[in-house]
């Protein structure tokens, strides 16, 4: 399947790169397809992406329940905390300047290969976007999974997904929503229920509290 530049700017979900990137250097970025649930994808190329950005174990000193989800915005990765000070680090991309968020939510609701329907203030914003995009379709933003993130029962607009750009990963990107490389929000989807607790904060570091005193 190989994607077009309108292809990617169709997706509207972020602000698109492909402008940046030549077809040829894009196209660098995906090694073969795989097949998930009936649905053809192109599988990222990870000796194109620098490792800091890939699916490692590290360690995670937080007072967060194991099974939490923490987006470290400024630094571009989420963490799913696990047991003995640890946690699974995954690079990310985050929103943009002027579309920054910070709070607690829940993630009420998962789906596979999901729907993408632009939300009306970014059809405001670019009013050329299509209406709706198939799940699956070579198009959609949200790519194989989609987690959709609820504060108070009232969905907040914001999802944890995958993305049509592997290269945006590490960047400010988004309209807000999580963007993370194909392969992980599959892993993600797998490892986070229906209730998971989550938190979007503006810094975080791996490391232990300074000592006081």
């Amino acid at each position: 399947m190989k994607f077009t530049r309108r292809d990617v700017l169709a997706g509207g979900a972020a602000v698109s790169l492909s402008a940046a990137l030549p077809a040829e250097a894009a196209s660098s970025y995906f090694a073969g397809t795989a097949v998930d649930n009936g649905v053809t994808y192109r599988r990222t190329n990870f000796q194109k992406i620098n490792k800091v950005w890939q699916r490692q174990i590290v360690k995670f000193f937080s007072e967060e329940p194991p099974g939490t989800v923490v987006v470290d915005t400024i630094h571009h990765f989420l963490y799913l905390v696990v047991e003995n000070k640890t946690a699974m680090r995954y690079g990310v991309g985050v929103g943009r300047e002027g579309f920054k968020w910070y709070g607690r939510a829940t993630i009420d609701r998962k789906a596979i290969w999901p729907q993408w329907v632009p939300p009306p203030e970014m059809l405001k914003r670019k009013p050329d976007l299509p209406r709706f995009v198939a799940g699956g379709a070579p198009n959609n933003p949200l790519g194989p999974r989609a987690l959709y993130l609820y504060r108070d029962g009232a969905d907040l607009g914001y999802r944890l997904h995958g993305t049509l750009e592997p290269w945006s990963i590490g960047q400010d990107v988004s309209s807000g929503c999580i963007r993370m490389f194909n392969e992980d929000v599959i892993d993600l989807y797998q490892r986070c229920p229906v209730g998971t607790f989550a938190q979007v904060l503006p810094h975080i570091a791996d490391q232990a509290p300074q000592k006081k005193g």
